[in-house]
């Protein structure tokens, strides 16, 4: 009689998405699809889905494509991520650079953006940019860091960077608290671009 033990298997995605906002929902739905069939929790595949559109709509808005093409929607980003063997997930982002350093901003009330990377701190346990390939940059997120560490979520601090604290989250709304809204958006970039 053989013993067989079930190991828990890491996980791990790469792809190419346009430069532009056409790929954003297919990224979104592939990743939303491969983590939740290795068993990620809902509420961890919910906040890295996020995550992964912050990422990309930054790559898109301030990095140039990867490669020698120079103008938006002339090439391609790459998103990656993992699950580990404890269960954390990182997620990544990889461009061409841009002019300037992914750092968190503080934008007006009325400002039509500029809080991705404060949303990214306030769901992420850790996040950081690093350089890769000469002309590639990436921006990676640990969204969670396995067993036991949910407990650290929002803190969020840029590694290296200090005086940055994350910001809390929103409360439920009673009575919303089962309602799944989680693919809702996804199809809405796909006509895009």
């Amino acid at each position: 009689m053989a013993l067989v033990v079930a190991q828990e298997v890491p996980t791990s995605s790469s792809m190419a998405v346009p430069h532009g906002p056409a790929g954003v929902g297919q990224a979104r739905h592939r990743m939303r699809e491969q983590l939740r069939s290795h068993g990620v929790p809902d509420s961890v595949v919910d906040d890295a889905v996020l995550i992964l559109s912050e990422l990309l709509s930054n790559a898109c808005r301030h990095g140039r494509p990867l490669g020698r093409q120079t103008e938006a929607g002339d090439g391609d980003v790459r998103a990656a991520w993992r699950v580990d063997r404890t269960g954390g997930l990182t997620v990544e982002v990889t461009d061409g650079g841009g002019p300037t350093r992914p750092i968190p901003a503080t934008p007006s009330v009325t400002a039509r953006g500029g809080r991705g990377l404060n949303i990214i701190s306030a769901l992420a346990q850790e996040w950081g940019v690093r350089d890769d390939a000469p002309g590639e940059v990436t921006v990676w997120v640990l969204v969670d860091g396995g067993r036991g560490s949910r407990s650290a979520r929002g803190s969020g601090r840029p590694a290296g960077m200090t005086g940055l604290p994350g910001t809390p989250r929103a409360a439920v709304v009673p009575g919303l608290e089962g309602l799944d809204f989680s693919g809702a958006f996804d199809d809405a970039f796909d006509d895009a671009g």
